[in-house]
């Protein structure tokens, strides 16, 4: 990480559906998929599914907090993803699916706890969004990377990817890049 960056790691369900969305915004340095928030060291995709390991399917997200701020990617994150389903977003069920923010510093805590707050005063089902910070991260496996780009045909990404894909090009078209996937 240069001195021009900063982190953000989000679950909001299934990491192929996460990468796909950040890497369209610009400031968005890079997004990786992995594994996070769990206790077991260097999980599989096969351990995190089998719901064992603690981890869930998260983004790493190196941006550069002068072109995008923590707060934008977090409003994208709440918007993206259903916060109030402990452990399932549509019909990806378990704990590696729940929603939570791990964050790297003190700052963007106090940041999702107020936003977290204001979502709760608006009304509506309590966030279930857990909220801790980052003890380690775990890339995925190679063949999760860029996933929704090598395999947008696939029925997944055509009936779950791209609908969430659209919905942000329309909501969030300020902060998009120019050229997005």
């Amino acid at each position: 990480m240069n001195g021009l960056s900063e982190i953000a790691v989000f679950g909001g369900g299934c990491f192929w559906c996460t990468e796909a969305v950040f890497k369209m915004f610009k400031g968005v340095q890079s997004v990786t998929p992995g594994y996070a928030g769990g206790s077991t060291i260097h999980p599989t995709y096969e351990g995190v599914c089998g719901g064992k390991t603690g981890h869930a399917e998260v983004i790493k997200i190196e941006f550069n907090p002068s072109e995008i701020s923590y707060g934008d990617l977090a409003t994208v994150f709440f918007a993206t993803h259903d916060p109030t389903t402990p452990d399932r977003q549509g019909n990806d069920i378990g704990t590696q699916y729940r929603s939570v923010i791990l964050y790297t510093t003190e700052e963007q805590r106090k940041e999702t706890e107020a936003y977290i707050q204001d979502l709760e005063r608006t009304g509506g089902d309590p966030i279930a969004t857990e909220v801790k910070p980052l003890d380690s991260f775990y890339e995925a496996e190679a063949y999760h990377k860029d996933y929704y780009e090598r395999n947008s045909e696939k029925p997944y990404c055509r009936i779950i990817i791209n609908p969430k894909i659209e919905k942000v090009q329309e909501k969030f078209v300020a902060l998009l890049k120019t050229h997005s996937p």
